[in-house]
């Protein structure tokens, strides 16, 4: 409907027509965001009942999200509930002092869990390696209850078909297992070294008309992977586009990449995944995450000779179905932002975008 309107109505009346929508709008936020309103906030989601569609696609996503979580093998052959569950095992082991028991009212579904994704040829075997050693560590320390005592023989009936690692591999063993800081990687970058990469880093949009290698991309997305994200979820992809009509094809679906889309030579975009969790309180992890992991590969980018761009992406119905159509996306799965990635030009200009100073960011807490 609103294309057909942009199309048939001409340039006067579409001015007119956008300067009474504004008023109404205006008029309806002072009414629904009044103090007696806040008061009563169910009140408030009347406006987006009945006079607003803006939250309708991360509604659906959600629900889809959740429908989805009951399945245990995600869209991308992992397991969330294995993940989130192994993660809180985790947690528990690293625990000073460690309790004798824990994870009671958890550890038989995520037994179970882990049994049912064994005998799925397409799961991912590092995931299954790594909830099966975490397993193996918890029920070597843990109490016995009735309830681990029950997941104990449930694990212990299928651990014995699991494949033993190879003993001689200790570094991979000790990885995944929790492990004391001391025996953990230490790297000897400087904060002076790492400030001048931060300083390297600038939002490029000029790129020379050059093809980045794809051996290139995987090193910073296997180091983009080291980013914390909650409960080891990591709720995300990235969907590339290496090829410069294809990027271009699709930075233009975002409305601020007017004017340099067409010299793009490659483009991510950073997809959520809403089927990582059961519950609405967790609707915003994937941009948390996701935005997480983007930043961790742009400086990973940055270290290979590659500039990028993290190009913002709004909440707007259009965009977001084309986007979906030409990625394929799944109801729950949404865009967070995009990536453009390519060689600088040497003499293409940047914003000098001055940042905001640390008495300005830090508020401290008394």
């Amino acid at each position: 409907m609103k294309n057909l309107a942009r199309k048939l109505l001409p340039t006067r009346s579409k001015q007119i027509l956008r300067s009474l929508l504004g008023k109404w709008d205006v008029l309806l936020t002072r009414c629904f965001s009044a103090s007696w309103v806040l008061a009563h906030p169910r009140l408030a989601s009347l406006f987006y009942a009945f006079f607003s569609s803006q939250f309708d696609r991360e509604h659906l996503a959600i629900l889809a999200g959740k429908k989805a979580y009951r399945h245990k093998l995600g869209p991308s052959n992992t397991s969330p509930l294995l993940r989130r569950n192994i993660h809180r095992i985790e947690k528990g082991l690293c625990m000073s002092p460690m309790r004798p028991v824990f994870a009671e009212d958890f550890i038989v579904d995520t037994v179970n869990c882990f049994v049912q994704l064994q005998s799925q040829q397409q799961v991912c075997q590092q995931e299954l390696t790594w909830a099966h050693d975490v397993l193996k560590a918890y029920f070597t320390v843990v109490s016995s209850t009735p309830i681990t005592d029950q997941a104990r023989n449930i694990f212990a009936q299928q651990a014995a078909f699991f494949p033993e690692p190879d003993p001689f591999d200790v570094a991979d063993i000790a990885s995944r297992t929790p492990y004391t800081r001391r025996l953990g990687h230490h790297s000897d970058v400087t904060v002076e070294q790492f400030h001048s990469l931060c300083l390297q880093r600038r939002s490029v949009r000029w790129f020379l008309p050059q093809s980045v290698d794809d051996a290139l991309l995987n090193q910073a997305i296997m180091t983009a992977s080291l980013a914390p994200s909650a409960c080891n979820r990591q709720p995300f992809s990235f969907y590339v586009a290496n090829d410069a009509t294809l990027a271009a094809e699709v930075a233009a679906f975002a409305g601020g990449t007017r004017g340099f889309a067409d010299n793009i030579p490659c483009l991510l975009v950073v997809v959520g995944d809403l089927s990582a969790y059961p519950s609405e309180r967790d609707r915003h992890v994937i941009y948390i995450d996701g935005a997480l992991a983007a930043m961790q590969l742009m400086l990973a980018l940055e270290t290979l000779g590659l500039s990028s761009c993290p190009i913002n992406w709004p909440d707007l119905d259009v965009p977001e179905q084309k986007m979906a159509k030409k990625l394929n996306l799944l109801p729950f799965q949404r865009p967070v932002m995009l990536l453009a990635v390519g060689y600088a030009k040497p003499d293409g200009m940047i914003p000098y975008s001055q940042k905001k100073t640390v008495d300005v960011l830090r508020k401290d807490i008394k």
